[in-house]
């Protein structure tokens, strides 16, 4: 038997992180333990932002269409992105003495399109022209803590708090026209950034109100949660599609992305990895490094690192010294035996089913179990930092979904108080979820700091497949009995290793048990898009599948049958009527196959079809035709939100037929793009995705539910087209070899 090692907490501990495993989480939650919420001081702002009023608003997240009245607080908690725990922290809204408008956000940009949607909230209650606003993102020296980007929490959680600090800020300007006019606050209008009478004689404008020396103490009051936000029949700028403010500078390759950073006397840095998962570095030698000229070479504990004039010399650097390290390595289980690892290893062996009485005097049961494998995030852009030390304080310019987080792994690192710590986040290129630690913002600092000059510490390919956290790999145990009618009368469903988010099902069923059960992580693992969801869904709905098929009905039919979510009926039901689900299901072609699956996660509907053509000879499976429909309550930006579940679709691809990570005695063995295949251009099936509006309910994230129904829809289908079941993740037929 292979011992499970301490190698992952280990190198947590080592950053500062902890790795707790004592809650039914989605994840082993990364956690940055004892950071305070910290707020950059007024001082710090203004001398970067210039003279005039700034608002700094700390209220708990408000509903995103409607006013506070009568609600009770919503408190951040664990996961949910609320910066400090307690309360969201909403932005800071710096009103120039030119009247310029900068609002601040502790949220970062890495595609998603957190730029375009925040500038839209702070236009909409500032009521100006959306190029009116400057957004400030994730400089810690600057911005409020909002939390980290992931969890789907932007568009919930940070932009109701955008609009309330906006809201609150014009207010202010009719309080003071009010107050100069000597008329009802009720009767004054602001529009393109002027307050006006009802005659529109008279208007005061932002500038006017950040020149008021009253207005400042009328801060001191602080913002009463009644600020009225602007209903969804009164939205200008929310509610349509508007780009990202910075996408010219995308596109003409001007933005500078944390792998783009340069500053003065600037060096390169390079860092010695283990040759394998859980190797101890017994001895090294730095002299060869030393010897080279121009090189810093630093070994601290287990870190050792090289920083030079330029990446190549570097690199001739780390291989010299790399030659005369010993290592001593650890037993490691390999991606071959990883199903029968995580379920051998599972805390408190597997529980029996609670329902096995009832099973086994049902009229039908059925048993089945399910494999998802490791795989990668594979951004664009791997993990970046560049570090500087000045007087005692470092700057970094890190690649992170989680700012303040990184800033606090920088302080305990180094020993310093956080305010000598700042972290600086230009929009980046990709995340996914596997961007929340900050070993590369400490690998550039501890090198800078024995440098004693700034270090750019870029990540290669070969390393972010390596050591970057890993969607979680996931053992599903599930096993359901019908009644003599058909109906689902009892349910258990056992996530093992994975995570709980999405455990329980959606539909109507008799007695349920779902759970998620921890097991020995091979890999280091964290979130993903969807993290969990994605493995109990694919499950599940391949699950579903196999039901309708013992209970001889329809899978569309079947899963209606047991749906009283009105949301989740109306995704499935416009997705297969798009589809054309009842005709298309009719056909025969040799071959050919359609499947379907639906689910909710963090407050979004979703539901696939999926056309493929399988060829049991070649060994392949080809996606024609996907057909979604994705609901998230009000639309704040439809061309972002299309953008989205587009992404989320052609990313779903990946794990769903080809990503898995290859690993044997602790080395990854396809940590190239050569050998790791992701979704390219001549694999992408025709996509057909509706958006569902719901101006009645609140706005809900849609960066992780769209992907999590296509891998079990193209596995249904594959099931129809060739009457093969397969119950593992990625779906490959047996014997089948990768395509070049």
């Amino acid at each position: 038997m292979i011992p499970r090692h301490d190698w992952e907490a280990e190198s947590l501990r080592a950053v500062g992180l902890t790795a707790d495993y004592d809650e039914p989480v989605d994840l082993v939650d990364y956690r940055f333990a004892d950071v305070p919420a910290a707020d950059p001081s007024r001082r710090e702002v203004l001398k970067t932002l210039g003279a005039g009023l700034m608002i700094a608003v700390a209220a708990d997240a408000l509903n995103a269409q409607e006013p506070a009245r009568g609600r009770s607080p919503q408190r951040g908690r664990r996961g949910g992105g609320g910066g400090g725990g307690a309360t969201t922290v909403a932005a800071r809204v710096h009103i120039g003495e030119d009247g310029g408008l900068t609002v601040m956000t502790g949220k970062v940009e890495c595609g998603q399109g957190a730029r375009a949607e925040i500038s839209q909230a702070a236009a909409e209650e500032l009521r100006v022209p959306i190029d009116r606003i400057t957004l400030v993102m994730a400089d810690t020296g600057l911005v409020p803590d909002d939390g980290g980007t992931y969890g789907s929490r932007s568009t919930p959680s940070t932009i109701p708090a955008v609009r309330a600090g906006c809201a609150s800020a014009r207010a202010l300007l009719v309080g003071l026209a009010a107050e100069r006019w000597g008329v009802a606050p009720s009767s004054i209008d602001v529009q393109d950034g002027c307050a006006r009478d009802e005659k529109g004689d008279r208007k005061l404008a932002y500038a006017d109100l950040a020149a008021d020396a009253e207005a400042a103490k009328a801060l001191e009051r602080g913002v009463s949660r009644e600020v009225a936000l602007a209903s969804v029949a009164s939205w200008r700028t929310m509610g349509v599609s508007v780009p990202r403010p910075n996408g010219r500078d995308i596109v003409a390759g001007s933005h500078e992305y944390p792998s783009d950073v340069v500053r003065p006397g600037m060096l390169y840095g390079k860092v010695l990895r283990a040759p394998s998962f859980g190797a101890t570095l017994e001895s090294i030698d730095l002299a060869p490094a030393e010897a080279m000229g121009g090189v810093v070479a630093v070994r601290d504990g287990q870190f050792v690192g090289v920083a030079a004039a330029s990446t190549s010399r570097a690199e001739k650097a780390l291989d010299a010294i790399a030659a005369t390290a010993r290592w001593s390595t650890a037993p490691h289980p390999s991606s071959a035996e990883l199903a029968d690892y995580l379920r051998t290893h599972a805390d408190g062996g597997i529980p029996a089913n609670p329902f096995a009485d009832e099973v086994a005097r049902a009229a039908k049961s059925l048993k089945c179990s399910y494999d998802v494998a490791y795989v990668q995030h594979v951004p664009m852009e791997p993990r970046a930092a560049v570090a500087e030390w000045e007087e005692g304080r470092v700057t970094a310019w890190v690649g992170t979904q989680v700012p303040f987080g990184v800033r606090g792994e920088l302080a305990r690192a180094f020993g310093l108080p956080e305010d000598r710590a700042r972290v600086i986040t230009p929009d980046f290129g990709g995340g996914f979820g596997g961007k929340h630690s900050g070993e590369h913002a400490i690998e550039a600092a501890r090198l800078a700091k024995e440098a004693g000059q700034p270090v750019r510490v870029v990540w290669t390919r070969a390393e972010e497949f390596t050591w970057a956290q890993f969607r979680p790999a996931a053992a599903i145990e599930a096993e359901a009995s019908l009644d003599d009618r058909g109906k689902i009368n009892t349910w258990r469903f056992l996530n093992i290793n994975s995570g709980a988010s999405s455990v329980r099902p959606p539909y109507r069923v008799g007695r349920v048990d779902a759970r998620y059960v921890r097991s020995a992580a091979p890999l280091r693992h964290g979130s993903y898009r969807a993290l969990a969801s994605t493995a109990n869904t694919f499950a599940r709905e391949s699950f579903m599948d196999e039901l309708a098929e013992l209970a001889g009905a329809d899978p569309l039919a079947f899963r209606l049958d047991h749906l009283d979510d009105p949301r989740l009926r109306a995704v499935l039901t416009e997705a297969a009527t798009r589809f054309d689900w009842p005709n298309r299901t009719k056909s025969k072609e040799p071959g050919k196959g359609v499947g379907l699956a639906c689910g909710t996660d963090k407050g979004g509907f979703v539901a696939a079809c999926a056309a493929v053509s399988v060829d049991r000879d070649a060994g392949t499976i080809r996606v024609d035709h996907v057909c979604q429909a994705f609901e998230c309550g009000k639309i704040v930006n439809p061309a972002n939100l299309l953008n989205q579940v587009t992404g989320a679709i052609v990313m779903g691809l990946g794990p769903a037929l080809r990503e898995a990570m290859e690993f044997s005695d602790g080395v990854i063995r396809n940590a190239s793009f050569g050998e790791y295949r992701v979704p390219r251009f001549a694999d992408l099936p025709t996509l057909d995705v509706h958006l569902l509006d719901r101006p009645d309910l609140a706005s809900a994230g849609a960066g992780e539910c769209p992907i999590i129904a296509v891998a079990p829809a193209i596995a249904n289908a594959v099931h129809r087209a060739c009457g093969l079941r397969i119950r593992r993740m990625p779906i490959r037929l047996p014997n089948a070899k990768e395509e070049a």
